[in-house]
């Protein structure tokens, strides 16, 4: 059995439904169809998502509402025309949508926010699955709250209560047909809707996998595969990644791929989900299969991904290395100012601490500096900001000799100086910081040297 995910730009109008009942008809194993809400149809246009944001702001501050309301009940409707799945579905999602609107003077802020926001994708469910039997197939529509999707959390950031995966699998053991479920949503103990965070419905496709033990979850989107590197940085590139392991998966999501947020898949990953990525607008293509292991060519390279918003704390003091405790207690002023760390390389006299950008605004760093300075007395402390991170990733640099001597040779040779150097333990991959000013022709250099 297959669960499947379309994203919002596979259902933004009636064209992509069609293209999305025609690939799950194709296969019957293709069981679960995890939807999102109807994204954006082409660059200037809105998704139902932020429409119903705007709904829920304009709901909280007492305006009148129905400019907002008839937008999003305006999108469901042109798809349920040109499909001509008759006025009772979009009737029944405009009285939804006034229902949850009616409920904002008994919840709080945060979770009347939430109870807007999954109508994208719970009327979005309901209306696929009438698409599906105005095709004349089997389908039906499953609620979060009948299932047993229970979160946990907080509001626009929750997460899954891990008894939920048994109380899923009973829920979808004896299940017959075609199940429409919506993504991005669940429900708290006392019955309020909480939803996950970005990549949400995501998410919600990976906990159904892994609840049903599915033999693949494949993710449709709008690409034909992950690549290598970022084609925006690298036009030429044209050939996708066949198959990679979810440690390479991680890496490059981490280090800027978006290929997943970075809990997006980790039901699927613990449950050693094979993760197919697909293209909605040409199923044919095979897509990028993500698993457990892969067969890998020594000395090759997956991926090289990158990403801004860095900055490196660095830290100098003769002798450093014959204090005991330095480390510990650089780490302590940290957490004491809750700054979290990305990545800590050093040297025998130096540490260089490298944080995102956003947990270390200029108040904070002021702060951090002076602690240093009184509480470890270094010789000097520096902090570099416009960061950025480059990674490359590959289960084949592994025992490889020279990986990292070539990317370093290929950003010498661009004129291009590097600002840390790290290598993680596994060898799958190794990080290189460099000036945000040279990360495309830093990228280009590096894509050059492993990939021709």
């Amino acid at each position: 059995m297959k669960v499947c995910k379309f994203g919002g730009s596979s259902l933004a109008d009636a064209t992509q439904l069609n293209k999305v009942i025609d690939i799950v008809l194709a296969d019957p194993a293709r069981r679960i169809v995890v939807v999102s809400a109807p994204g954006k149809r082409d660059k200037g246009d809105t998704k139902v998502t932020d429409l119903l944001i705007a709904l829920a702001k304009a709901a909280l501050a007492g305006e009148n509402i129905d400019r907002q309301l008839g937008a999003v009940v305006e999108r469901y409707a042109l798809i349920a025309d040109e499909l001509k799945l008759g006025e009772d579905i979009v009737s029944d999602i405009t009285r939804d949508l006034r229902s949850r609107v009616a409920q904002v003077k008994d919840l709080r802020p945060e979770e009347f926010l939430d109870l807007v926001k999954a109508a994208g994708e719970d009327n979005n469910a309901k209306l696929v699955a009438v698409a599906f039997a105005a095709r004349g197939r089997k389908a039906r529509y499953a609620s979060p709250k009948d299932t047993g999707m229970v979160l946990k959390g907080d509001f626009g950031d929750a997460t899954l209560d891990p008894d939920s995966y048994a109380t899923l699998s009973r829920a979808f053991s004896n299940f017959e047909g075609i199940v429409i479920y919506p993504g991005f949503f669940g429900y708290t103990k006392d019955g309020k809707v909480a939803t996950f965070p970005r990549g949400g419905s995501d998410i919600t496709g990976s906990i159904l996998a892994a609840a049903v033990c599915a033999d693949v979850y494949e993710n449709f989107t709008d690409v034909d595969s992950v690549y290598p590197v970022d084609p925006r940085i690298v036009p030429d590139v044209k050939e996708g990644i066949p198959t990679m392991t979810y440690r390479e998966m991680r890496e490059l999501a981490y280090a800027g791929f978006g290929v997943f947020a970075d809990d997006a898949v980790i039901p699927a990953v613990r449950a050693r989900i094979p993760i197919n990525i697909r293209n909605t607008n040409h199923p044919g293509e095979p897509g990028t299969m993500i698993q457990q292991s892969r067969r890998v060519v020594p000395g090759t390279v997956v991926g090289i991904a990158s990403a801004d918003g860095f900055c490196n704390i660095v830290v100098e003091k003769y002798l450093m290395n014959r204090e005991i405790g330095f480390g510990r207690r650089l780490l302590q002023i940290l957490e004491d100012e809750h700054v979290p760390y990305e990545h800590m390389p050093s040297g025998v006299d130096s540490q260089c601490i490298v944080i995102k950008e956003q947990y270390l605004p200029r108040e904070v760093e002021r702060r951090v500096v002076a602690i240093i300075r009184r509480e470890l007395e270094p010789d000097f402390v520096t902090v570099e900001r416009d960061i950025t991170t480059l990674m490359v990733v590959g289960e084949g640099m592994c025992y490889t000799p020279g990986m990292l001597a070539k990317a370093c040779l290929a950003l010498a040779s661009a004129g291009i100086s590097l600002s840390m150097v790290n290598q993680g333990s596994s060898e799958v991959s190794f990080m290189i910081a460099v000036r945000k000013q040279d990360r495309d022709n830093a990228v280009r250099s590096l894509y050059k040297a492993f990939f021709g």
